[in-house]
């Protein structure tokens, strides 16, 4: 409500009451209407006059700098602009919006120091089991180098197995930190998808067999489907997908990846008859070490950076990618590329 409507109200009220009390007494229309007149004058001028210098003056101040920081502008920018018609109504409106945005945003913080936690936790833990491992081979290797150099064989094997494991790690992390950046540019170029898929299953058909699954590519399309992205980076989106769903498939299961056409894009899916994943790990999959089994992740081996991965290598190609899945049916991870035209 606007400062003059506000005093207005309020002399009438005043005015009114004065000319009542009068005519109550004096019982003529005369001496109510002047009484009513000089009170109701009387109070508009002083009552606009106190608020407006007291109250609604500073009420203004207190609306232009919420509304100008929240713009973004300095404390010197803020005191010098913008003036509201209503501020005190406006001025409500915007400390109920400015308290929703910081509630939202204290919440935000909240759970990126939970994930900042989480996420050092599991650095930590990854890091030490080869480390305490490789420890463990070498103090074990003291031992038997000369007495039974056999086991100090099998030992180092061990050893380097681990190191392996850490080298992995250090180029996983690696390489998120620099796709988040920005450091690792996309080289776009046209290339037939269908064609990187068959090259992407042939290289992968031994460690399929070694593992009892058999993978199956279902072109629906006979004809090229030419997409418009980086080669080697969505081969290493379609190696991770198809490993992943080999670490969690039944024994003798399947992998089959299927391409649809869309209108402006081609829909990939990669699709298991695996152990399929709780609906409640679905939002976070994607996190950076973030493990539904951890006991079986670990026997399966990897780094548990692969869908994290292949995450900011399709966000970094402004594409998306989804997973459904159903506990003891399978999953289908599905994301989308830009056609090549």
């Amino acid at each position: 409500m606007k400062l003059s409507i506000l005093v207005l109200i309020t002399a009438l009220a005043v005015g009114l009451s004065i000319g009542l009390v009068n005519f109550h007494f004096q019982q003529s229309w005369y001496f109510m209407l002047v009484s009513f007149g000089i009170s109701f004058a009387t109070s508009f001028i002083l009552f606009y006059y106190l608020l407006e210098k007291y109250i609604y003056s500073k009420i203004k101040l207190i609306y232009k700098l919420i509304h100008n920081l929240k713009l973004g502008k300095d404390l010197k920018d803020a005191l010098g602009e913008y003036v509201s018609s209503d501020p005190i109504n406006d001025v409500e409106h915007e400390v109920k919006e400015w308290a929703g945005a910081k509630k939202n945003e204290i919440e935000l913080l909240k759970k990126q120091e939970q994930f900042r936690r989480e996420f050092l936790s599991n650095v930590s833990h990854e890091f030490k089991t080869p480390l305490f491992a490789i420890q463990g081979y070498i103090e074990t290797l003291k031992d038997c180098l000369i007495d039974d150099p056999e086991t100090a064989v099998r030992f180092l094997q061990k050893a380097e197995n681990n190191v392996e494991r850490l080298s992995y790690l250090i180029n996983d992390l690696d390489s998120i930190s620099k796709l988040e950046t920005g450091e690792i540019p996309i080289n776009y170029e046209k290339f037939d998808i269908v064609l990187l898929t068959k090259e992407v299953m042939e290289s992968m058909e031994d460690k399929a067999k070694k593992r009892g699954i058999r993978l199956f590519f279902k072109d629906k399309y006979m004809h090229p489907a030419f997409v418009r992205a980086d080669r080697e980076k969505i081969r290493q989106v379609l190696i991770n997908l198809i490993s992943n769903s080999m670490k969690y498939s039944k024994e003798n299961g399947s992998t089959s990846l299927k391409i649809f056409e869309l209108h402006d894009q081609f829909l990939i899916e990669v699709t298991d008859d695996g152990i399929g994943i709780d609906e409640k790990h679905l939002p976070r999959l994607f996190e950076r070490f973030y493990r539904i089994d951890s006991h079986r992740s670990r026997e399966v081996g990897g780094t548990g950076l692969g869908l994290a991965i292949v995450k900011h290598i399709l966000e970094a190609h402004e594409q998306i990618i989804s997973v459904r899945s159903t506990l003891q049916i399978g999953t289908t991870f599905a994301f989308t590329l830009q056609k090549g035209g």
